[in-house]
C-alpha cells in the first residue's frame, strides 16, 4: 500500500483512441458483433481508466496517458489501415520540422550556428537511443535465411510482372512528382535572407507557422483521397505544388513585405504537404504486401534521386536567372507531371491493387 502524496507517477499508454467512433454498420451477423466489440473494448478502457485516475487523485500521485490524439484523422477500418499510418507518419515528420527548422533558426538568431549545430547534432541521439531500445523483430527460428535473390530481386521482379511496360511511366512519375519542390527548396531559404527577413522572422513564418500549414495540407490529401480517389488527388497535388511556387515568385518582387512572406509560406506549405501526402498514397498503393519493404524503399529513394542531383544547379540558375524568373520555371515543371499523372492514370484504370501472393487470384 502506498502512502497518501507520494511521489509517483501512473503512466498509461493506449494503442487506440479515446473519442468515440460513428460509422453505419452493414445489416449482418459479423459487421455487428465487430462493432459491438469494438464499442465494448473501449467503453471497458474509459472506464478502467477513470478508475486508475480516482485512485490517483486518492493517493496525491500524478496521471499520464497517451492515446492517440484527435488530429489524426484515422478510421481502424482494418487492423491494417495505411491511411492511418500515413497520418501518423506525416504528422511525426512535420513536427520533426518544427524542431529541425525553426529550432535550428532560433537558436541560429539567438546563440549563433554553433549552438544550433550542437543542438540538432544532440537531437540525433534521440532516435539512434529509440532504435537501440526497440524490440527486435527476429525471423522465426528454423525460417529460411533472406537471399539476395528474395531480398531484391524478386521484389523488382513482382513489379515488372504486375504493371509490365507500363512500370517505366509509373517509375518516371514518382521521379519527377516532387521535382520541382527538390529544386526551388533550395533557394527558398536564401531568399528571404536577400528580401531582408531576420532569421527569426523565417523560423516564424516558415519553420513553425508554415510546418503547421502542410500538416493541414498533408491531411486535406488523405482525405480527398478517400473521398475523390487516388489519381485524382495526384493530380491535383502535382499542379497545386508545381503552381503555389509562383507565389514565390511574387514574393521576390516585394521585399520586407512579411504579409506576403506569410501568403507564399501558406500557398506553398499547404501544397506541399498535399501532394506529398498524395504521393505517399500512391507509392503505397503500389507496393505488393509480400515485397513491401523493399519495394516502397524503391519507391521512396527514386522520388528524392532526381531532386538531389538538380537542386545542385540552383543557385547557377538563380544566378543566370534571378529569382522571379526561376521560381516561375520550376512551376513549369508541373506541365510533365501532370500530363504523366493523366497517362499513368489511363494506362492503369481498371487495375485491381496489389496483393499478397497467398491472396492472389489463381492464374
Amino acid at each position: 500500500k502506498l502512502p497518501r502524496n507520494s511521489h509517483f507517477t501512473i503512466y498509461v499508454i493506449v494503442n487506440n483512441a479515446l473519442m468515440p467512433e460513428f460509422a453505419t454498420t452493414t445489416n449482418s451477423t459479423l459487421p455487428v458483433m465487430a462493432r459491438a466489440y469494438a464499442i465494448l473494448i473501449k467503453s471497458q478502457t474509459k472506464s478502467a481508466l477513470q478508475a486508475l485516475y480516482g485512485y490517483a487523485q486518492r493517493t496525491g500521485m500524478h496521471f499520464q496517458v497517451a492515446s492517440i490524439d484527435r488530429q489524426i484523422d484515422y478510421s481502424m477500418a482494418d487492423p491494417f489501415n495505411t491511411t492511418y499510418m500515413r497520418a501518423v507518419y506525416s504528422l511525426g515528420y512535420r513536427l520533426a520540422m518544427i524542431c529541425a527548422g525553426a529550432g535550428a533558426l532560433y537558436l541560429a538568431d539567438f546563440g549563433g550556428w554553433r549552438l544550433a549545430y550542437l543542438a540538432m547534432s544532440g537531437l540525433t541521439l534521440i532516435g539512434m537511443i529509440a532504435c537501440l531500445l526497440a524490440p527486435r523483430l527476429d525471423r522465426a527460428a528454423g525460417g529460411p535465411k533472406p537471399t539476395f535473390q528474395t531480398s531484391f530481386v524478386e521484389p523488382i521482379a513482382d513489379l515488372v510482372r504486375r504493371y509490365g511496360l507500363i512500370i517505366v511511366a509509373i517509375l518516371l512519375l514518382v521521379a519527377l512528382y516532387r521535382l520541382p519542390d527538390f529544386v526551388s527548396g533550395v533557394m527558398a531559404n536564401p531568399l528571404y535572407i536577400d528580401l531582408g527577413f531576420t532569421k527569426s522572422d523565417i523560423a516564424t513564418v516558415s519553420k513553425l507557422y508554415g510546418v503547421w500549414i502542410g500538416i493541414a495540407g498533408a491531411f486535406a490529401g488523405g482525405w480527398l483521397t478517400g473521398t475523390l480517389g487516388l489519381m485524382p488527388t495526384l493530380l491535383i497535388g502535382g499542379v497545386a505544388a508545381s503552381a503555389s511556387h509562383l507565389s514565390l515568385a511574387f514574393l521576390a518582387g516585394h521585399p520586407g513585405r512579411l504579409d506576403l512572406l506569410t501568403l507564399a509560406v501558406s500557398v506553398e506549405s499547404f501544397a506541399g504537404g498535399f501532394a506529398g501526402a498524395a504521393l505517399i498514397a500512391y507509392m503505397s498503393s503500389l507496393v505488393s504486401p509480400a515485397f513491401a519493404a523493399t519495394q516502397y524503399a524503391l519507391l521512396s529513394s527514386l522520388y528524392a534521386l532526381p531532386g538531389k542531383f538538380v537542386g545542385g544547379l540552383s543557385g547557377f540558375m538563380v544566378e543566370a536567372m534571378g529569382y522571379p524568373r526561376f521560381f516561375a520555371t520550376t512551376a513549369l515543371i508541373g506541365l510533365p507531371v501532370a500530363l504523366l499523372c493523366l497517362l499513368v492514370w489511363r494506362l492503369t484504370a481498371g487495375r485491381p491493387p496489389a496483393l499478397a501472393p497467398e491472396a492472389a487470384p489463381p492464374g
